[in-house]
């Protein structure tokens, strides 16, 4: 059975100024599950000297708060048993690169605890990046209706970061 992937809703592409939010709202039921994508940059520094910030993902409301993390950042690997949700490339990072996200979302209709996956890959042409694996599982067991993405600490996300979330219907 092959899977058919229907855009919901507008690509959502930042202007100048950028924004502290994109957000996807009204998620019509139609689906049988969800993925979401992102190519982001932030326009503020992150707090360890890393190119990247952890960028905050909700639910209905409800931030995903952590996750299992497996990592790679060219110079090491590991795990992280409470890991936050998106890594974001920031002004750390080789200017004009943007990091890759694509979170999943699979029967998101249900009434059960929503598992999610997301991998990461955030762009640097220095010697630290990241890609990471997260397998989460949130505590929003009602059916998701709202997406937002938040970028952490004080700044927003940068001009050109698009993003678009797409339904998936088995065909």
């Amino acid at each position: 059975m092959a899977n058919t992937y229907i855009q919901i809703g507008s690509t959502v592409t930042i202007g100048s100024g950028g924004s502290s939010t994109i957000d996807f709202t009204s998620i019509p039921n139609t689906y049988t599950d969800l993925i979401l994508v992102m190519s982001g940059r932030l326009t503020t520094s992150g707090y360890d000297g890393t190119p990247w910030v952890v960028g905050a993902i909700s639910l209905n409301g409800t931030v995903i708060a952590s996750g299992k993390l497996l990592f790679g950042t060219g110079s090491a690997s590991g795990s992280d048993n409470n890991a936050q949700a998106a890594f974001i490339s920031d002004t750390d990072a080789t200017a004009n690169t943007f990091s890759s996200m694509s979170m999943y979302l699979p029967n998101y209709q249900s009434s059960n605890n929503k598992s999610i996956s997301l991998d990461v890959v955030t762009e640097n042409n220095g010697t630290a990046s990241l890609l990471g694996l997260q397998a989460i599982l949130s505590t929003v067991t009602s059916a998701i209706t709202s997406i937002t993405l938040t970028s952490n600490g004080s700044g927003a996300f940068a001009q050109y970061t698009t993003a678009a979330l797409y339904g998936i219907k088995n065909s």
